[in-house]
């Protein structure tokens, strides 16, 4: 039995970058649809959010002179391509799979809706959601919290390049200690960077459960629905 029956799956666009270091990654994309493909064999149903970051990032432009709106909506558009690549992975797998936008683009997606979504899901399709929330100043953390409580979610799903959350980047600070679960306010006032302070809140609000974990680690979404403890619970 699946820990949890429908997910919202947020995953990184930087983490398609794999040993490229750039770009799509194909070996990335497929291992990642594989990976989905066997929990949609468990008959857990899918919903999904990708961020961009391996194309273009908003706030990135905006730094170095990029009009805001127009820099965020040049990486709505990157997620788009990249939903476009995992639907294209997933369906040569046999696993069927359907973009959505949240800016019209038709016939490159449907236009998102929730009925939509969670149509696609109880049909046992993977809903890609993409294009943020087709607003500027939101990021894709934001975005995926909002579907992720608008499709009914048990729980949403941070998958990151590190095993959980920690008490300081463990990528830079060598003695960081990982939370096995924490509350969404110890989140709040450690001032920890697991999602924008908007997504994180939203969360909290709505009681929407977030676990942080590992996802280039080929086989660890399985674990999370089995049970092993290789992520961060992030509760009420």
């Amino acid at each position: 039995m699946a820990r949890f029956k429908r997910v919202l799956l947020k995953l990184s666009g930087e983490s398609l970058q794999g040993a490229k270091g750039y770009g799509i990654d194909e070996t990335r994309l497929m291992q990642y649809a594989e990976q989905i493909k066997e929990i949609c064999g468990m008959g857990v149903q899918v919903g999904i959010v990708i961020g961009g970051g391996n194309i273009f990032r908003g706030m990135s432009g905006a730094k170095v002179g990029f009009d805001r709106v127009k820099g965020d909506q040049m990486g709505m558009l990157a997620t788009v391509i990249n939903g476009m690549a995992l639907c294209s992975a997933l369906n040569a797998i046999g696993q069927k799979a359907k973009v959505l936008t949240a800016i019209r683009m038709e016939p490159i997606g449907e236009f998102y809706s929730r009925d939509k979504a969670v149509e696609t899901m109880l049909d046992g399709g993977v809903a890609i959601m993409t294009a943020g929330t087709g607003c500027p100043y939101f990021t894709t953390d934001t975005g995926s919290a909002l579907r992720a409580i608008e499709i009914g979610a048990d729980a949403m799903l941070k998958g990151t390049r590190v095993d959980g959350i920690y008490t300081a980047d463990p990528e830079k600070d060598k003695t960081a200690t990982k939370f096995d679960d924490i509350s969404y306010d110890e989140i709040l006032s450690r001032g920890l960077k697991v999602m924008d302070i908007t997504a994180t809140a939203l969360c909290k609000e709505n009681k929407m459960p977030i676990y942080v974990f590992n996802m280039d680690v080929v086989g660890n979404l399985k674990k999370v629905f089995v049970g092993d403890n290789i992520g961060t619970f992030v509760h009420p």
